[in-house]
C-alpha cells in the first residue's frame, strides 16, 4: 500500500478542486470543510511517506506501470519527502486559518477560493513528487496559473494589477524552463531526471547542454523571485488576500528553490556546476546581493506586508547561498532555511492578517500598543520575528549558522559577513515593528484577538519556530541525508 501512496498525493487534491464547485453550488460553507478532509488526508499519507522513506530508503511509483524512462515516474527521496510533508502542513494550517478569512475578505468568491487552493497544491505537490521534467513543467503551471488567479480573486485594482505583472514575468520564466527541458530532450532522448543525469556526463561540453543550464538558471531564478529578477514579489505579496500572502509566502518560491536544487544537483551534477560551469559561483554573488538589497528595502517600507515581502527576497537569498556554496554545511544550512522559512513567515503573514481582519490597520505606524490589544497573535508575530532576525534558540540561528559556518569552509568569509550584516538589518526593520507594539502606549485598552480557527494557527507556526531550534538535530539528521546524496 505504501507504494501507491504517491499517486495519491496528487489525485486526492485535483479530484477535490473538481468536487468543491459542484458543492459548492449546493452548500457552499461545505467547501472548507471539504478541502480541509483532503488536505488532512494529504498530511497524514505524507507522514507515512516520510516515515517508510526513513526506514526503507526512496518509493519508486511508475504509472501505468511503464517503466523509465519511457513512463512517467514518481519518486519518494528525503528531500521530496520532507518538502510534501512540509507543504500539506503548512496548507492543513491555512485552510483552518481560512474560514473566517476568506468569508470575510472574499465573501463572493469562496468556491472560487477554494477550488483554486486544491488545484495550487496540487501543482505544488506534483512538482516535489515527480521525477520526469516535464511533468515538472506541467505541475509547476498548475500551481502558477493558481497562483495569479488566487492573487487576483480579491477584485481589488492593485491586487488585479499585481496578479498580471505575475503572470507576464511567469510565463516569461516558463519560456526558459520549457527550453531547458527542450534542449536536454534533444540531447538526451530522455525526461526521466534520473535517467538524464546518467547520459549528461559524457555531453559536458556541449553547447546544447550549457545552454540549457543558462536557461534554467534564468527561470527558476524568476519563479523563486531571486534578485534581481524579483520585481514581481512586493505587489504579489502586499495585494493578495491575507492567506493567499502566507501560502504562497511560505511554499510557493521554496518549491521554485526545491526545483533549483534538483536541476543542479540531480540533473547536471556538482561537477558540471563547480567546474564546467561556474553556476554556484554565480548564485553564491547573486544570493548575497539579495540578502543584503532585500533587507534595505525591508527596512524602507511602512506597508507590513510589503515589508514582510522584501523580507522574503532576501531570505530566498539565504536558501540560495546554501545552493552556491555547494558543500555539505552550506547546502544543509539552505535546505534547513526551506524548512525555517516556512514557518517563520507562514507565522507572519498570518498574524498579519489576522490583524487587518480585526483592526484593518496595515501601516506600521500605527501598530501602538497592539499588543495589549491583541496579545497572542502578537506574540507570534513577536517570536517569528526574532526568529527570522536569527536570535537563538529560536530555529532561524540555526540555518543562518550552517551557511555562515559554509561560508567559512569554502574560503568565502565575506559571505559570512553578509549574513551577520543582514541580520543586523533584519533587528533594524522587526525591531522597529516590535518596539511600537509592545512599548507604545495603546489607542485601545480592550483585548479584541483575532478568532480562534485564525489565532491556533498562528500559535502552532509560532511554535513551531521554537521547537525546530531547540529539536534542530530532528530534521538535521534528514538534511544531511539529502545533502550526502546532492553531493
Amino acid at each position: 500500500m505504501i507504494q501507491n501512496l504517491p499517486v495519491f498525493t496528487v489525485i486526492i487534491p485535483m479530484i477535490t478542486a473538481f468536487l468543491i464547485p459542484l458543492i459548492g453550488l449546493w452548500r457552499r460553507r461545505y467547501c472548507c470543510y471539504l478541502a480541509f478532509f483532503s488536505i488532512l488526508s494529504i498530511f497524514i499519507i505524507s507522514v507515512f511517506l516520510l516515515n517508510s522513506v526513513v526506514d526503507s530508503g526512496t518509493i519508486h511509483y511508475h504509472l501505468g506501470g511503464w517503466e523509465p524512462p519511457y513512463g512517467i515516474e514518481y519518486v519518494v527521496d528525503f528531500l521530496s519527502a520532507l518538502m510534501i510533508t512540509l507543504i500539506t502542513f503548512i496548507c492543513l494550517l491555512t485552510v483552518i486559518y481560512s474560514k473566517k478569512s476568506v468569508e470575510k475578505e472574499l465573501p463572493d468568491n469562496i468556491i472560487a477560493f477554494y477550488t483554486l487552493f486544491m488545484l495550487l497544491i496540487t501543482g505544488l505537490l506534483g512538482i516535489v513528487i515527480t521525477g520526469d521534467l516535464f511533468n515538472l513543467y506541467v505541475f509547476l503551471e498548475i500551481s502558477s496559473l493558481a497562483a495569479y488567479a488566487l492573487i487576483a480573486v480579491g477584485e481589488k485594482k492593485d491586487a488585479l494589477l499585481a496578479s498580471f505583472n505575475y503572470l507576464i514575468v511567469g510565463t516569461i520564466a516558463a519560456c526558459f524552463i520549457l527550453l531547458g527541458i527542450g534542449f536536454l530532450y534533444m540531447v538526451t532522448g530522455s525526461l526521466n531526471m534520473a535517467d538524464i543525469s546518467t547520459l549528461l556526463p559524457k555531453m559536458y561540453t556541449s553547447r546544447v547542454v550549457l545552454a540549457a543550464m543558462i536557461f534554467f538558471i534564468v527561470g527558476l531564478s524568476i519563479k523563486t523571485a531571486l534578485f534581481p529578477l524579483h520585481m514581481w514579489l512586493p505587489n504579489a505579496y502586499t495585494h493578495a488576500p491575507s492567506v493567499v500572502s502566507a501560502t504562497i509566502a511560505a511554499l510557493m518560491t521554496k518549491v521554485g528553490v526545491y526545483v533549483m536544487i534538483r536541476v543542479v544537483f540531480g540533473i547536471f551534477g556538482i561537477h558540471f556546476v563547480t567546474d564546467v560551469l561556474p553556476v554556484t559561483d554565480i548564485l553564491s554573488v547573486v544570493a548575497a546581493a539579495a540578502i543584503i538589497v532585500g533587507s534595505i528595502n525591508a527596512i524602507a517600507q511602512t506597508d507590513i506586508k510589503r515589508m514582510l515581502a522584501y523580507s522574503s527576497v532576501s531570505q530566498i537569498g539565504y536558501i540560495v547561498l546554501g545552493i552556491g556554496l555547494a558543500n555539505q554545511t552550506g547546502l544543509s544550512g539552505g535546505i534547513l532555511h526551506i524548512l525555517n522559512h516556512a514557518f517563520m513567515k507562514g507565522c507572519l503573514f498570518l498574524a498579519v492578517g489576522a490583524i487587518i481582519y480585526k483592526t484593518g490597520i496595515r501601516n506600521i505606524n500605527d501598530f501602538q500598543g497592539l499588543g495589549r490589544r491583541m496579545p497572542y497573535t502578537m506574540a507570534a508575530f513577536s517570536i517569528a520575528s526574532l526568529s527570522m532576525v536569527g536570535v537563538p534558540p529560536l530555529c532561524g540561528f540555526f540555518s543562518k549558522w550552517f551557511l555562515a559556518l559554509g561560508s567559512i569552509e569554502s574560503g568565502k568569509w565575506i559571505f559570512a559577513l553578509v549574513i551577520l550584516l543582514s541580520s543586523l538589518l533584519n533587528a533594524g526593520y522587526f525591531f522597529r515593528v516590535l518596539e511600537k507594539t509592545w512599548f507604545c502606549k495603546s489607542m485601545h485598552s480592550r483585548r479584541d484577538e483575532a478568532p480562534k480557527s485564525m489565532l491556533i494557527p498562528t500559535l502552532i507556526l509560532a511554535v513551531g519556530c521554537i521547537l525546530l531550534g531547540i529539536f534542530v538535530s530532528i530534521p538535521l539528521s534528514i538534511i544531511t541525508s539529502i545533502t550526502d546524496t546532492l553531493l
